[in-house]
């Protein structure tokens, strides 16, 4: 009765022998539920797989912030270091940082306010050479280049973004870590008024010594050393956030794409011509 009802009705097809049918609907149920639960599963994968994708910024400096870079220019810096401050420097120009500048040797001196566009930086790469291939007269000549303080650079670039009213402030720290052993204490200080303040420190090392590295990494929170870059980074145009390919998510997605497919072509309705009309 039912049956006819639907035949009636154009919902179904009237057969006599549906029954047979019932071991071929009841695989078709079990396929189609097996996709569905591979599909959510693949689903869930996938998205667990892009949370866990790499969002940190891989700028020099951190994404929302006012920096001030803090260049290392005193005697201990080697001559091949300043092929990685300039890679550096580049690197800022590239990211169309918002920045401010300071250089010191045992006394720092303030070349860029904060606020500065990087693209300010690009004279100051010509005489960024060891000062034997260095024009003869510059900045950070004899006469300036001398000991160490860092503790002194680190207060100016900390009065500098406070002088200006930078709420996000930042501070990127370009040397060899090596410092008098006189100031240790007082850059101790410093970076913990540094932190009090909310301002972000971070440090690119011009290869320093173990004894360098080891007291900041007991003053800086963790991830605070940015990675050195690579000579090949040099270039402006290819000194930009590298991001790893997303390999466990495009496996996934495609892995779902398949059993959505799968469940189309098996565990779709059956589709059944229209019957004509008779005339």
């Amino acid at each position: 009765m039912w049956a006819r009802w639907l035949t009636k009705r154009g919902r179904g097809v009237h057969s006599h022998d549906v029954g047979a049918l019932r071991a071929a609907t009841r695989r078709a149920r079990l396929l189609r539920g097996a996709l569905v639960v591979a599909a959510l599963v693949l689903l869930g994968a996938a998205a667990a797989s892009a949370r866990e994708l790499e969002t940190q910024e891989r700028g020099l400096l951190p994404d929302g912030t006012t920096g001030v870079v803090v260049v290392d220019l005193s005697l201990s810096i080697a001559d091949e270091d300043y092929n990685a401050v300039r890679r550096s420097l580049r690197r800022l120009i590239a990211e169309d940082s918002r920045i401010g500048l300071v250089v010191f040797s045992d006394v720092a001196y303030e070349l860029l306010p904060p606020g500065t566009p990087a693209s300010e930086l690009r004279p100051m790469l010509r005489l960024l050479v060891p000062p034997k291939l260095g024009p003869p007269i510059n900045p950070w000549s004899s006469t300036f280049r001398a000991g160490t303080r860092i503790s002194a650079a680190l207060e100016l670039a900390g009065d500098m973004l406070e002088r200006d009213g930078v709420e996000n402030g930042s501070i990127l720290l370009v040397s060899d870590l090596e410092t008098a052993p006189d100031d240790v204490p007082q850059l101790t200080q410093t970076v913990e008024g540094l932190r009090r303040s909310s301002v972000d420190l971070r440090v690119y090392p011009l290869a320093p010594s173990s004894d360098g590295r080891l007291i900041f990494e007991g003053l800086l929170e963790e991830g605070a050393f940015a990675a050195p870059l690579d000579a090949e980074e040099e270039s402006p145009v290819r000194s930009g956030a590298r991001s790893r390919v997303p390999v466990a998510l495009l496996v996934f997605g495609g892995l779902l794409f398949a059993a959505l497919a799968l469940h189309e072509r098996f565990g779709g309705r059956l589709a059944l011509p229209r019957p004509q009309r008779v005339r």
